[in-house]
Parts: C-alpha cells; sequence; structure tokens
C-alpha cells in the first residue's frame, strides 16, 4: 500500500476504541488465561516497558513494518520476534519515550524521525514478569536501520500488504517456559513464525487497521 494513503487512513484510528482482548486472546497461548491466574500477585509488581510498531515507506514508497530478531541468550525472549523497545528506565519521564528511545537504540531511528500515533492496549508477559506498552508509530521518510548488535540478530521489514493477509495466521508446535512443545497460534511473516506477546500485540494491531484501510 501507498505510504501516503496508509497515512491518509491511519489518521482516522485515533478516535477509533481499542478492540484489547477482543484482539490479542485470538493470538494467545491455550495456557495464557490459566498463567494470567497463577500470576495474579506477582503482577502486581510487575516491571514496565514500551515497544513501537514503526510503520514507513520503502523506497517504492510502499508501507512497511519493521520488526527484530532478538540474539540467543539465555533468557526467555532469546531468539524471538519482538517490537523493538525495552525495559522502562529511571530517566524516561514516559512508557512513550522509552519505546522512541529504544527504538533509536536498537535499530537506528532517531527519536525526532518517529510521530507516536497511538497507543495500544498493554500486554503481560508472565516469564519475564513484564507489562509491556506498545505504539503504533510512523516514521515519514525510508528509515536507515542500524541494529544494536548486542542485542538485534536481525531487522525484519514486513511489507504491510503480507502483514494484513489472512493466510499469515497459522497454528505451530512450539517450546515454552512452562513445556517443551505445545500448539499456538502465530503469525508466519517474512519466514518467521511470530506468536506469544508479539503476535498478541500484533493481532490488535491489525484489526484497529483492518477498520480504516
Amino acid at each position: 500500500m501507498n505510504f501516503d494513503e496508509f497515512l491518509v487512513s491511519l489518521s482516522k484510528i485515533k478516535n477509533i476504541p481499542l478492540p484489547a482482548e477482543t484482539s490479542q486472546f485470538k493470538m494467545s497461548p491455550p495456557f495464557r488465561r490459566d498463567l494470567i491466574k497463577q500470576y495474579k500477585e506477582r503482577m502486581k509488581e510487575a516491571k514496565r516497558a514500551g515497544v513501537m510498531a514503526l510503520f514507513y515507506p520503502d523506497n517504492s514508497k510502499q508501507t512497511h513494518l519493521v520488526l527484530i530478531l532478538r540474539k540467543t541468550y539465555k533468557g526467555v525472549h532469546s531468539a524471538q520476534i519482538g517490537f523493538p523497545g525495552g525495559k522502562y528506565e529511571d530517566d524516561d519521564k514516559t512508557l512513550e519515550q522509552t519505546a522512541i528511545r529504544e527504538t533509536w537504540e536498537e535499530i537506528g531511528v532517531l527519536s525526532h524521525q518517529v510521530k507516536v500515533v497511538k497507543q495500544m492496549t498493554e500486554v503481560y508477559i508472565p516469564p519475564s514478569n513484564f507489562y509491556v506498552q506498545p505504539y503504533i508509530g510512523v516514521a515519514a521518510k525510508t528509515p536507515k536501520f542500524i541494529k544494536q548488535d548486542e542485542e538485534v540478530e536481525a531487522i525484519i521489514e514486513v511489507p504491510l500488504t503480507h502483514f494484513l493477509d489472512e493466510t499469515i495466521v497459522v497454528n505451530k508446535l512450539v517450546a515454552t517456559s512452562y513445556t517443551s512443545k505445545i500448539e499456538v497460534p502465530a503469525f508466519e511473516l517474512n519466514g518467521h513464525v511470530v506468536w506469544g506477546a508479539t503476535a498478541m500485540m500484533l493481532s490488535e494491531i491489525k484489526d484497529i487497521l483492518n477498520e480504516v484501510l
């Protein structure tokens, strides 16, 4: 989709109510509801993070969404697909600022190049005890991505038309922190399987975009 046309349509989402868990639970793992009950007390002390769903034009003015493949490490989010973003720091005034700062640190998009369009519904991540606040943002020009080698294995540029394609929703067997293998709903994006919290956030973004595009 042409980026200028996308921006015109995107402006309509500001006053649209968020689909929230109605969208998120389409892509939630089957054990999530039980985990939320199990972690009810722990959630009160959860850490906070902000992430950015950044849309931008490629060199042909076609709209894309950027995701990242995280490095392999000893941690619960090792080698997973996610949004640029990270933990709230004391110097951050808001979670929106966190998301913008981390987008610069992880993929090199300068803060002044990012315009936040809408705050989406936060998602709780039981394994790491984080509440993650996603934002939809846009960059008016094609970014010059620079990945943070310590944390980012690869930058994944997803065409909007691919993201909105209904055939990318699949069921996959994955290993989780709680069981060796379980079938979960997932998106197949650019050959990568995206599930869990990122898929839940993407589901809400996809649903709200479908209302205006």
